[in-house]
């Protein structure tokens, strides 16, 4: 099992103290020093204030905080958790992704998905009802100017006119491409498209409130991984080369009993095939955080590295 840290400051009530470049830094550096394998950040550029009510969050533009996140460590992977597509013209996506791929020396994660907030997408000027078709249009045009950055590739309502001249990516054939989403879609992106996949679990009303196939526990879950395997393997590919990443479960890593029950549900859903646990650290303050992220290395990854 490997571990993902989602930066503190992307989670409903943070202290504010993680808007600031020298908090994300540290936090970078400490994930790195304790054994985390990546850092990820959400992708909200125009969250609502009924969403931030009811427990939603505001949060850095994810390509340009990874970079920060980059610029302070030199091995620790930086995953967009999830960047959604529909959003963005492909070519000003695979600008800002490429760029920090290179920058980083190819350390680049990139998990994407459709999105979920009718207001952002109205903010933002993309029609929601479309997110889909978009979704599937942005996933193929990225993966092409990443293949063949010289050949232009044309969409609804983008289009290169002649030959391009674009940095290509460090990873090669491109940066692993996560796809989030409980749908049969979303699977079906995996298979066809993807090295990694972000499923949500959780209760019923937490998974339509990010408009998403209900998972509801481990044994749900068991079930889709199962359908990812029979999907991958009818089309030639091999299950094992597919990441799995899912929510970790809260963890009071000063509690020896908490601590148990987090490695004991580490190891059955290791079990089910799951391969990436994202953690959320404390954020009431930047020491909190630091302090969790050392215990939690101290206290769970050293043992299960070991």
């Amino acid at each position: 099992m490997k571990f993902t840290l989602e930066y503190p400051g992307d989670v409903a009530g943070a202290a504010p103290c993680f808007r600031e470049g020298a908090a994300l830094a540290r936090i970078s550096r400490d994930a790195q020093d304790h054994g985390f394998q990546a850092l990820c950040l959400p992708d909200h550029p125009a969250p609502s204030a009924k969403w931030f009510d009811a427990g939603g969050h505001d949060s850095f533009e994810p390509a340009v905080a990874l970079a920060y996140a980059a610029a302070a460590t030199t091995s620790l992977k930086l995953m967009t958790n999830l960047y959604v597509l529909p959003f963005r013209n492909p070519y000003l996506t695979a600008k800002a992704l490429t760029t920090l791929d290179l920058l980083s020396g190819g350390r680049l994660v990139v998990g994407v998905g459709a999105g979920y907030l009718r207001s952002e997408f109205a903010a933002l000027g993309v029609n929601f009802d479309d997110r889909a078709a978009l979704f599937d249009e942005a996933i193929d045009a990225l993966r092409r100017i990443w293949l063949s950055p010289a050949t232009p590739v044309t969409g609804d309502g983008f289009g290169g006119t002649g030959e391009m001249r674009l940095y290509g990516p460090v990873q090669q054939p491109h940066p692993p491409l996560w796809i989030g989403g409980n749908s049969r879609a979303a699977i079906r992106r995996v298979v066809t498209a993807g090295e990694g996949w972000c499923p949500v679990v959780g209760s019923e009303q937490m998974t339509s409130s990010v408009r998403t196939a209900s998972l509801a526990g481990v044994d749900d879950l068991r079930r889709a991984v199962g359908r990812l395997r029979d999907e991958l393997l009818r089309l030639g590919r091999d299950p094992a080369q597919i990441s799995i990443q899912v929510e970790a479960p809260p963890v009071d890593v000063a509690d020896s009993r908490s601590v148990m029950r987090f490695v004991e549900h580490t190891d059955e859903l290791a079990e089910v095939g799951v391969t990436h646990l994202c953690v959320h650290a404390d954020a009431r303050s930047l020491e909190a955080a630091s302090e969790f992220v050392a215990g939690f290395g101290e206290q769970i990854l050293e043992p299960l590295s070991g």
